[in-house]
């Protein structure tokens, strides 16, 4: 009879109990015993006392194995405690689906990793069903090692440079400024429609701006350091409307009671809400004027209204006039 050395043996119990069992699957001695002789050949043995022994210790080693009794008295094992709660996972699973700045294989990729997160009976519920159009996925395998790149850069507090481009009338991506670097000091990775962005501040002007990941080329970690400002990155993100830059500025916008919590959604309950009658609120707060909120506001059409600053009013009117002239 051969004998099977303790080291092997425990670690594909382990594997087994990782692998094959949780909260709603567990295994006997004899599975466990079949299992190994699957592996190992029907000429290995190991009495059953031996695999109680073996799930003792495995159980004090910090990797816990729970035993309940079955029928006819016989003991089931497995291992319930998981790193991950299924829901968690598949959670993670849609956000990596919904993420459009990573290539459809990298997608794929990470979501398999994910899966094996959990025991095979597990994995068979995470079939994800969520629906992501794969024309607008990023098509570049490099982008992956950018933001590595970035975050290195901004955990070691060292400058960045990069090329940065846009796709022109031919539906070619192509260069700006021919090719130049843009040196900047990395403050903060954001993740916004389902793309990343770098926030930082571009050196030649001093200016706080944001730049889409998937838009830069050649991302250099520079050896020069700097010293992080007390940036907040949530105040960014609240006056920044689809990442369009702009000057900040008090804005006031009178709205339909309809639309308070997709008010609340995009500017947070802690604005200045005032409510002028059951139909009618107003709110008082800070945003980027940009066309981002131009945009953002006549997408809600009759139903806001500008009061202030009066050149964001102009840009509202400008902006009704030249959708007037497409149609008439």
């Amino acid at each position: 009879m051969k004998r099977l050395p303790t080291r092997e043996r425990l670690l594909e119990i382990i594997n087994i109990l990782q692998q094959e069992t949780d909260d709603e699957n567990q295994v006997g001695l004899q599975d466990i015993e079949q299992k190994l002789k699957h592996i190992y050949g029907d000429g290995a043995a190991v009495k059953r006392e031996v695999l109680r022994e073996d799930l003792s210790a495995i159980d004090a080693y910090n990797m816990s194995v729970t035993r309940n009794h079955g029928s006819h008295g016989k003991n089931l094992y497995s291992h319930q405690e998981r790193l991950f709660e299924l829901y968690e996972l598949r959670m993670l699973m849609d956000a990596v689906l919904s993420a459009r700045f990573m290539t459809t294989k990298d997608a794929q990729r990470l979501i398999d990793k994910i899966r094996h997160l959990t025991s095979e009976p597990q994995r068979e519920k995470l079939q994800h069903h969520l629906y992501v159009d794969e024309t607008v996925r990023n098509d570049s395998d490099l982008m992956k090692y950018d933001v590595n790149s970035l975050h290195i850069a901004m955990s070691d507090s060292k400058k960045v440079e990069f090329q940065y481009g846009h796709y022109n009338n031919d539906i070619v991506f192509t260069l700006r400024r021919d090719g130049m670097f843009y040196p900047v000091k990395p403050y903060a990775l954001t993740w916004d429609n389902g793309f990343y962005y770098l926030i930082g501040e571009f050196e030649l002007t001093n200016e706080i701006r944001h730049y889409r990941v998937d838009r830069m080329r050649h991302v250099r970690v520079k050896d020069e350091t700097f010293k992080r400002p007390d940036f907040n990155v949530s105040e960014y993100m609240k006056t920044a409307f689809n990442m369009f830059a702009g000057k900040e500025a008090d804005i006031e916008i009178q709205f339909s009671s309809n639309l308070l919590n997709i008010m609340i959604d995009r500017f947070g309950r802690d604005s200045n809400y005032e409510k002028v009658d059951e139909e009618t609120f107003v709110i008082k707060t800070k945003a980027a004027i940009s066309d981002g909120l131009v945009h953002w506001l006549l997408a809600r059409g009759g139903e806001v209204k500008v009061l202030s600053p009066d050149d964001l009013i102009d840009r509202m009117k400008e902006a009704i006039m030249q959708l007037y002239e497409v149609y008439y």
